[in-house]
C-alpha cells in the first residue's frame, strides 16, 4: 500500500511537541548527510532547463506506448510538495516557478543506495532531477526519474497539503510560506507585474521619459497626507519620508523635461484597512502643454488597455459588483454628481452660508479644521453621498479649490478647479489636475494650507519656497496624474484588500515588547500608553499618580432609568478608518442577533484599526441611529476616559473573548 509522506493528521492539527519532533527529525537527516559527506548546502548550481508547464504543454498528444526514440529527456528542479513511496517505485509531485509535475522514482533505475536516500527525502526538499517523459497508465505526463539530487534540505514543515496555509495574518506575515502551499496566489503577483510593464510601455510609446526622485526629503509635498519622520545622523536634522513624488516632478517640467513619469513607493503614516497600506505604489506623470483632459485618456488608456490584453476582457468582477472597462467612461462634473446623486444643486448656491446650510440639510458635517465655505460645502456632500454610489468607472471633475492647492483654476468659475479623480467601486484610482503655474496663486494657496494646519490640521500641504522659486522661473501649462497602481491591481484581480496584492504589507509585530517608558515622556504622548492592548498583569508597574478622575455624579438615577439602557457583550468583526476623518473608527460588530451592526466611535488617535479585529468589547444598543460622516452609527462603545497632566486618555472597555456575543450586563 503507498505511504503518503505527510507532515500533519488529517485534520490539519499538529501540537506544538509533534511540531517541535519533526523539526528535530529533519535537523537530524541533514545532520547525517553533512556526516556523510552529502550536505546539500554545497551545491552551488543546477543546469535547470526544462519546466513543468512547457513540459506537460508539448507532450499533450504523447501516446502511453511511446517509442523509446519519442521520449524527450529532461532536466529539472524545483520543490517537492508529496511522496508516495510503493517498495521499490515511489511517485512525487515537483513544483517549480511554471506549476507542478508528477516524477517516476524507480530504485532499479536510480540505484539502490539513491533510492533509499530518496526515500529519506522530506515534503519542500529542493531537488533536481534528470530524466524522460512518459505517460502513466491514468494518463497524466510525468518523468520517469534517471537521477535525483537533494540541493537544498527543508528543515520547517509545510502546512498540510489538503489544508494549507489558511489563517490570514500567516499568510500576510509569511509570504513565503503561503506562495510556496498557495499557488494560486501567485496570479495577482503576476498580474501586478504585467500591469506595471504594461503602463511602462504605455508611457515609454508616447515620449514620456521614466526618472528617480528621492524618497528621503526636508519638507513633505504634493499631497495632503502624514508623513513618516525619520533622522539623518550626519546632517543632524529631522527628514520626511516622500508622501508624493509631485513637487520633484513639476521641478523636472520647469527645467524642460517635457514629459516625465515615475513608479515609485509612497510612504503615509496613517491607519491601515483593505484599502490602505501605509507604504504603497503610484505611477506620477506630468506632461507640457497639456491638461486635465489629457490625463484623463492616458487613465481610460492604461486601464482598459491593461484588461484587454492581461485579462482578456474588459468586464471584471470587483467588490462584488460586475465592473465594465470598455472605453469611453462617464465624466461628471462635482456640481452635477452632487445635483444627481445628493439632491442638492450648488451651481444654485452663491453664498457660503447657504451652502453650509444646504450641506447641513441632507446630513452632511465639515471637518472641524474645514473653513465654512461653498467649495468646502460642496466637496463634504460628494464625499459623504455621493462617492459610495459611484461603481462604473467614473470621472468626476472640477473640484473645489479649497481642497485642490495644486490644481490650476477653471477660468469659467474661479471657485473650481481643472481637476478628476477616477473612481471605480467606490475607490479612488486616479488623481489628476490641470496643474497650478501661477506662482503667486500657489504662495497664496500654500499660505492658505498653513493656516488650515495652525487649525489642528496635520495632513494639510507644507510651505516649499524652493518649489515657489522653481515656478517663478517659469512653468508651461501642465497636465499632471497619479495613479494608485495597488488599486488598480485589486481591480484586475478582483482583490478585496491591499494586502493580497502587495507582497509584503505592513503588519503589526507579534508580540511586540512594551517599551519602557518614563513618566514624563507617558504623558507627553499619552496615545502611545494606550495603544497597545496589553493587560496590566503583562505591562509592568503603572503610576496612576498622576492621573485625575472627572468627580462621581452626585445626583442618583432610579433603577428604571438604568435598566432601559442595553449593555451587551460585541465582538468585533471589521475595523476600518473612516475615509476623511482624522478621529473615527468604523465597527462591524457581532452583538448575537445574526445581523451586523454598525458604530462610529472617535478613538483613531489611541488604536489602528487592524489591533481591535477579533476583540470583545461592550457596546450600548439600544440609541437611535446616528449619522456621523454620512453613516449610520447604531450605539456606542464603550470607553474609559481620564485626564493626565493636561492630556486625555482613553482605553476602549475590552473584556474576556469567553464571553459571548450578546451577552447582556447587569
Amino acid at each position: 500500500m503507498a505511504q503518503m509522506n505527510q507532515t500533519t493528521p488529517d485534520n490539519g492539527e499538529m501540537t506544538q511537541q509533534e511540531y517541535s519532533e519533526l523539526v528535530a527529525i529533519r535537523r537530524q537527516k541533514l545532520a547525517d548527510l553533512q556526516q556523510a559527506g552529502k550536505d546539500p548546502f554545497h551545491i552551488t548550481k543546477w543546469p535547470q532547463a526544462d519546466f513543468a508547464a512547457e513540459v506537460k504543454e508539448s507532450f499533450q498528444d504523447l501516446p502511453e506506448d511511446a517509442a523509446p526514440e519519442d521520449h524527450r529527456q529532461v532536466c529539472m528542479a524545483g520543490r517537492m510538495m508529496s511522496k508516495r513511496v510503493m517498495g521499490k517505485a515511489s511517485f512525487a509531485d515537483l513544483r517549480d516557478t511554471t506549476g507542478d509535475i508528477q516524477m517516476y522514482v524507480k530504485r532499479d533505475d536510480v540505484g539502490a543506495d539513491v533510492y533509499q536516500e530518496f526515500k529519506k527525502f522530506d515534503i519542500g526538499d529542493i531537488v533536481g532531477v534528470r530524466g524522460y517523459v512518459f505517460r502513466t497508465k491514468m494518463g497524466e505526463i510525468s518523468v520517469h526519474v534517471t537521477e535525483v539530487v537533494l540541493l537544498s534540505k527543508s528543515l520547517l514543515p509545510l502546512p498540510e497539503k489538503f489544508h494549507g496555509l489558511k489563517d490570514q495574518e500567516t499568510r500576510y506575515r509569511q509570504r513565503y510560506v503561503d506562495l510556496i502551499v498557495n499557488p494560486e496566489v501567485r496570479r495577482a503577483f503576476e498580474v501586478r507585474s504585467r500591469f506595471i510593464r504594461y503602463m511602462r510601455r504605455y508611457l515609454d510609446e508616447r515620449d514620456y521619459m521614466e526618472v528617480e526622485t528621492p524618497v528621503l526629503n526636508t519638507i513633505a509635498g504634493g499631497a495632503a497626507a502624514r508623513p513618516f519622520i525619520t533622522h539623518h545622523n550626519t546632517l543632524d536634522i529631522d527628514m520626511y519620508m516622500r508622501i508624493a513624488t509631485e513637487l520633484p516632478l513639476k521641478r523636472l517640467i520647469i527645467g524642460g523635461i517635457d514629459r516625465v513619469y515615475e513608479i515609485g513607493r509612497i510612504f503615509r503614516n496613517e491607519g491601515m484597512d483593505p484599502k490602505h497600506n501605509p507604504e504603497f505604489t503610484t505611477v506620477e506623470l506630468y506632461q507640457a502643454y497639456a491638461d486635465f483632459h489629457t490625463m484623463m485618456d492616458i487613465a481610460e488608456g492604461i486601464l482598459s488597455g491593461a484588461a484587454k490584453e492581461i485579462l482578456g476582457t474588459y468586464q471584471v468582477e470587483w467588490q462584488g459588483e460586475q465592473v465594465d472597462l470598455t472605453p469611453g467612461w462617464r465624466r461628471l462634473t462635482m456640481v452635477d454628481a452632487v445635483r444627481e446623486y445628493a439632491g442638492v444643486d450648488f451651481a444654485a448656491i452663491t453664498d457660503d452660508a447657504e451652502a453650509v446650510a444646504a450641506a447641513k440639510a441632507i446630513g452632511v458635517e465639515l471637518a472641524d479644521a474645514a473653513e465654512k465655505t461653498w467649495g468646502n460645502a460642496l466637496y463634504a456632500c460628494f464625499d459623504q453621498k455621493v462617492e459610495e454610489k459611484l461603481v462604473q468607472p467614473t470621472f468626476i471633475t472640477m473640484y473645489p479649490v479649497e481642497v485642490s492647492p495644486l490644481t490650476k483654476r477653471s477660468p469659467e468659475d474661479p471657485r473650481l478647479t481643472e481637476r478628476f479623480e477616477l473612481f471605480i467601486c467606490h475607490s479612488e484610482l486616479a488623481n489628476a489636475y490641470s496643474e497650478l503655474n501661477d506662482p503667486i496663486d500657489q504662495r497664496q494657496r500654500f499660505e492658505k494650507q498653513v493656516e488650515q494646519r495652525e487649525r489642528g490640521d496635520e495632513e494639510t500641504e507644507m510651505m516649499d519656497e524652493d518649489f515657489l522659486t522653481a515656478m517663478e522661473y517659469g512653468m508651461p501649462p501642465t497636465g499632471g496624474m497619479g495613479m494608485g497602481i495597488d488599486r488598480c491591481v485589486m481591480l484586475l484581480t478582483g482583490s478585496t484588500s491591499i494586502r493580497d496584492v502587495i507582497l509584503f504589507p505592513t503588519m503589526k509585530p507579534i508580540d511586540k515588547p512594551q517599551a519602557a517608558q518614563k513618566p514624563a515622556a507617558a504623558a507627553a504622548a499619552p496615545a502611545a500608553a494606550v495603544n497597545d492592548a496589553v493587560p496590566a498583569a503583562e505591562s509592568g508597574p503603572i503610576d496612576f499618580s498622576e492621573v485625575e478622575i472627572e468627580p462621581l455624579f452626585t445626583e442618583f438615577v432610579d433603577f428604571d432609568t438604568f435598566s432601559k439602557s442595553d449593555f451587551r457583550a460585541v465582538k468585533i468583526k471589521e475595523c476600518t478608518a473612516v475615509p476623511k476623518s482624522k478621529k473615527l473608527l468604523k465597527f462591524v460588530l457581532d452583538d448575537g442577533t445574526g445581523t451586523d451592526r454598525v458604530i462610529l466611535s472617535g478613538i483613531h488617535e489611541y488604536y489602528e484599526p487592524e489591533e481591535l479585529v477579533g476583540k470583545t468589547a461592550i457596546a450600548i444598543v439600544n440609541l437611535p441611529p446616528r449619522k456621523m460622516m454620512g453613516i449610520d452609527s447604531c450605539g456606542m462603545l464603550i470607553s474609559a476616559v481620564h485626564q493626565e497632566d493636561g492630556h486625555e486618555g482613553l482605553h476602549l472597555l475590552m473584556v474576556d473573548p469567553h464571553i459571548p456575543a450578546g451577552a447582556k450586563l447587569y
